[in-house]
């Protein structure tokens, strides 16, 4: 609960929130009678001194049972920023205006005890009435009567008092005993206002807490419900992990035990394969040691056989340049001996006995080959000229018309025109005519002769290029079948006479 006083509004009595109210961490609640309203009267310049020097200092304490109050910590409400607060207007009860300043704020609550830290948070909410002047009535009162009301500071002049003696007026009928009625009979009646109005707003205040405390209620209910729920499934997971759990680790029981069993028949199987791999290289080395031994006895005979070898090498070569020189010496007999001599002209004579022969057959068909292509050339020949004959008479005959045109025309200007001048100009418009006409036929027989002399000029070449070619292809052959028979070289008499003819030949047909 909380606890405050602030005697200028009237009373120095604490103010405390009732009954004690649960907060945990992080936890907002409401506290239950925290409202309170006080009524005073003041001056304004008052009111402002007292709000900027005194804040109100609010108590927050820890009720127990068994023990003492605790003070947990203190909470300061600066009362001035109410009067920044924007102003609004309403009217009293009386109909008068007033105005009325509202302040919402939070503020921290720090440790009593300790190095002054912040374990809570205070929201309150202040509102200053100001329903203008008091209006005061002139009441005659005696010195011993003066009062002063605790819920309201009024300043109330003193008035000088005419009392007539005691003994001439009754107590109950003086002006002191009715203005000492009427005030309290006003101020019963302000605070059963006062007393209603507050009841009204406490009862607003505990709806709006009841309501939000059912709602908070419905969604604390809600969230136990959900947790409940939530609580379950995570149970029933927990439920099914456990069993789980346990399927595996009876898998992984039997896993290692398999696992055991695979690793000795591995470790088995690894010193027999490592006993049958010691073997087998002992064997190897064994093995090889013996091939090695054979590989050096046969590398010590191919070392003997190759010194053989090399000495019937040189043997033989020796053998080989005494053949040499003998066969050449053979050579040079021969070629000494009449008999070779005769035998080689009559090879020389044999050669050119078939050299004629080819000579007269390529003569023959040449000349049977010219025959016929001279047959041919006359043919085109006459033919050309039956056409050149052609094209000249058909030019003759059209020059023919023009003139016979250019006649009919002189002979038609010659009868308009009887003047000297012009039958001389017709004149010489006729015999200009005949010279072109003898000049055409002069040229057309020109060019016929011009073309029969080249066909015949191109067959001539033609066949001289065919006869050349015929020799040189019979030269290249008669030389190399005496270069195939061996007993000719380059060197020889007969072979360098072919390669000259040979020669001889090709620069002839490259001229023609």
């Amino acid at each position: 609960f909380i606890r405050y006083s602030y005697p200028f509004f009237g009373s120095a009595a604490p103010i405390m929130t009732s009954p004690p109210v649960e907060i945990r961490k992080n936890m907002e609640v409401f506290l239950p009678k925290s409202y309170c309203a006080f009524d005073f009267a003041t001056v304004p310049h008052q009111l402002r001194d007292t709000f900027f020097r005194l804040p109100l200092v609010v108590e927050l304490w820890h009720k127990d049972k068994t023990a003492k109050d605790l003070l947990l910590g203190v909470a300061r409400l600066q009362l001035s920023n109410v009067l920044a607060s924007e102003k609004t207007r309403f009217l009293g009860a009386n109909g008068e205006q007033c105005w009325r300043q509202t302040c919402n704020e939070t503020v921290s609550v720090t440790a009593a005890q300790g190095s002054g830290n912040r374990i809570a948070e205070l929201s309150y909410a202040t509102t200053l009435e100001d329903y203008g002047l008091v209006k005061v009535q002139e009441v005659i009162v005696s010195d011993s009567s003066q009062s002063v009301d605790a819920g309201q500071q009024c300043h109330i002049p003193h008035t000088q008092l005419h009392c007539a003696p005691e003994d001439h007026q009754e107590p109950r009928e003086t002006l002191e005993y009715k203005a000492a009625l009427e005030l309290e009979m006003w101020k019963e009646m302000q605070e059963d206002i006062f007393e209603n109005q507050l009841k009204k707003k406490e009862m607003v205040h505990m709806q709006a807490l009841a309501e939000e405390w059912k709602k908070r209620d419905r969604e604390r209910e809600a969230l136990v419900k959900k947790k409940v729920a939530e609580y379950n499934v995570l149970e029933e997971q927990l439920q099914k992990t456990l069993r789980d759990v346990d399927k595996q680790e009876q898998q992984l029981f039997s896993a290692e035990l398999e696992l055991q069993r695979a690793k000795k028949e591995l470790q088995v199987e690894h010193e027999r394969n490592l006993q049958v791999l010691q073997d087998s290289v002992r064997r190897a080395k064994e093995e090889c040691a013996h091939q090695l031994e054979l590989e050096r006895s046969k590398i010590k005979q191919l070392e003997e056989d190759k010194l053989r070898l090399h000495q019937q090498l040189y043997e033989a070569e020796n053998k080989h340049k005494i053949l040499e020189e003998e066969f050449q010496q053979y050579k040079e007999q021969q070629s000494n001996k009449p008999e070779i001599q005769l035998q080689l002209k009559l090879n020389l004579l044999t050669l050119e006995k078939v050299e004629l022969g080819r000579k007269l057959e390529s003569a023959t068909k040449s000349k049977l080959h010219y025959k016929q292509q001279w047959r041919r050339a006359l043919k085109e020949l006459a033919r050309l000229k039956q056409r050149e004959q052609e094209n000249a008479m058909a030019h003759l005959k059209k020059q023919q018309q023009e003139l016979e045109h250019m006649r009919l025309r002189y002979l038609a200007a010659e009868e308009k025109e009887l003047g000297k001048t012009d039958r001389q100009e017709l004149e010489d418009i006729r015999n200009e005519l005949n010279r072109l006409k003898q000049q055409e036929e002069r040229k057309q027989l020109q060019d016929a002769k011009d073309n029969s002399a080249n066909k015949v000029d191109n067959l001539h070449c033609r066949k001289l290029s065919e006869n050349t070619d015929d020799y040189l292809c019979r030269l290249i052959e008669e030389r190399d079948t005496l270069l195939r028979t061996g007993v000719y070289t380059h060197e020889d008499h007969i072979v360098s006479e072919l390669d000259r003819q040979i020669a001889e030949a090709i620069a002839k047909r490259n001229v023609t």
